[in-house]
């Protein structure tokens, strides 16, 4: 007969996964055999009818005794997790973990004797009921406390609250203070040391902030962990200050103002305050730039942690940004995701001072007047759009043929149904050609004219996918 089984209830769940709640809730607390046993028995469990599913193959497998097997199942008993059903020969039933949590464990009342009458004397002002002290011997045994550790964190809610405080909050931070793993009576006391030597600070910053009142267990942490992180009495005496000033006096409010000091390595009140100005500057161009853009936010202050700071890291001005801003607008470019793909274009070339910016758009508007002479070259009287712009590009900035080059294909284009058509599959037989004369363009014309028929020439290339995405990749390092 075999000696690991699942019960009914396992075999029914079908699953040999391992349960999170073991990992998180008995794992870290168990011994490590225990754990290495448990885990193996859940996987020989799988094949409970094996002729070699008996304690001695089990102990021998792991190099371990049988004694010690049997010592670690009497433990996962305790916990629950198991069903010891025979002795001799040891046989094992594995529980669902879901049902041990469900169902409400049974203590040992003698167990907790002393326990008991401590909890009781230290919370004077009530009587202690039945399931409030179950809720105890559940800390106790499920996330592994002390006894003495729990004893001195009721003893610390007491001063803190009255002894008559709730079972609710004290169990709260018992388990609180468990998963930050102190569980035992040195580890709680250390953790009741630091919060005294606090003591005098928290209650200055309580005053500051006009409360006469002890300081929560919630705020002792807070105020623990704000030390930790480098502020000094400076730092959160001014940022104390700063808050009752806004009738914004809390623990909770200050946190959060102080993990965004923290966010930003500001740890003396010399960073602050320029953070401070900084933000209030960088506030005023946020609102200045929305307006323009002709967008409204209530909270304006996203905008500034997403967009505002990293335009002014990267070296705009604020002249600049608004010109940018006004630009935009004009062209159609009428939020903050577009603007900033804008701003990013404008650094990649180096444009982050008015001055560069208006050599830029002179050099757009000498660009427009070349553009807009082949326009009427080829006899078309329209403004310059942003597909010329994007012809013209290609034409000279990616393949660098000459100006009396695309003169010519302008006169050999002039009077046709569509010229500008006309043109880019001209100057695009012209790149192919490697044409970069008038001479060579006369030529190849020439030469095309009496060999191929008029819809070949009208049809132009056929690009490959591979040429397209080059060509429209070179297009997009230039433009803007």
């Amino acid at each position: 007969m075999a000696f690991c089984k699942y019960s009914i209830d396992m075999l029914a769940n079908n699953s040999t996964e391992v349960d999170n709640i073991f990992i998180n809730n008995y794992l870290p607390y168990a011994d490590a055999n225990y754990v290495k046993i448990y885990l193996y028995g859940l996987y020989k469990c799988q094949d409970s009818n094996g002729r070699d599913n008996t304690l001695e193959n089990f102990a021998n497998e792991l190099n371990l005794s049988q004694e010690e097997i049997e010592k670690a199942f009497y433990y996962w008993q305790e916990q629950g997790l198991v069903q010891i059903l025979n002795v001799i020969p040891f046989e094992v039933r594995y529980l669902p973990i879901s049902d041990v949590l469900n169902n409400t464990k049974k203590y040992n009342a003698k167990k907790y004797q002393s326990f008991n009458a401590q909890a009781q004397e230290i919370l004077s002002g009530r009587m202690i009921t039945p399931n409030e002290y179950r809720e105890y011997y559940d800390i106790i045994e499920r996330l592994h406390m002390e006894k003495e550790a729990l004893l001195m964190i009721i003893n610390y809610c007491v001063n803190i609250k009255g002894n008559n405080v709730g079972y609710a909050y004290i169990t709260t931070i018992a388990k609180d203070w468990a998963n930050q793993k102190l569980t035992t009576a040195k580890q709680v006391e250390e953790r009741l040391i630091e919060f005294e030597s606090l003591q005098t600070g928290m209650e200055y910053l309580l005053k500051l902030m006009g409360s006469k009142r002890l300081p929560s267990i919630e705020e002792r942490s807070l105020y623990q962990k704000w030390v930790q992180q480098g502020f000094d009495d400076e730092v959160l005496t001014y940022v104390a200050k700063k808050m009752k000033a806004k009738n914004k006096a809390s623990f909770q409010y200050m946190d959060n103002v102080l993990e965004k000091y923290y966010a930003n390595k500001l740890f003396s009140v010399g960073e602050i305050e320029l953070f401070e100005e900084e933000k209030t500057k960088a506030t005023q161009i946020a609102r200045t730039l929305t307006k323009n853009l002709g967008l409204y936010y209530e909270n304006i202050e996203p905008v500034v942690d997403n967009y505002i700071f990293n335009w002014i890291n990267l070296g705009f001005s604020e002249k600049m940004l608004e010109e940018i801003s006004n630009y935009c607008f004009k062209t159609n470019v009428r939020t903050l995701e577009g603007m900033n793909k804008v701003l990013e274009k404008f650094h990649k070339l180096g444009i982050l001072t008015e001055k560069s910016l208006a050599e830029y758009f002179n050099e757009v508007l000498v660009v427009d007047k070349q553009i807009k002479d082949v326009l009427e070259k080829i006899g078309l009287s329209r403004n310059v759009n942003q597909f010329d712009r994007d012809k013209y590009r290609i034409w000279k900035d990616v393949w660098k043929l000459p100006d009396d080059v695309i003169d010519y294909a302008c006169t050999m284009s002039a009077g046709k149904d569509q010229p500008m058509q006309y043109l880019s599959r001209i100057l695009s037989t012209f790149h192919d050609k490697n044409i970069k004369t008038v001479e060579d363009a006369k030529n190849s014309f020439n030469i095309l004219s009496k060999t191929e028929s008029k819809s070949n020439f009208s049809t132009g290339r056929t690009y490959s996918k591979e040429e397209m995405n080059a060509l429209f990749q070179s297009i997009d390092e230039i433009e803007i």
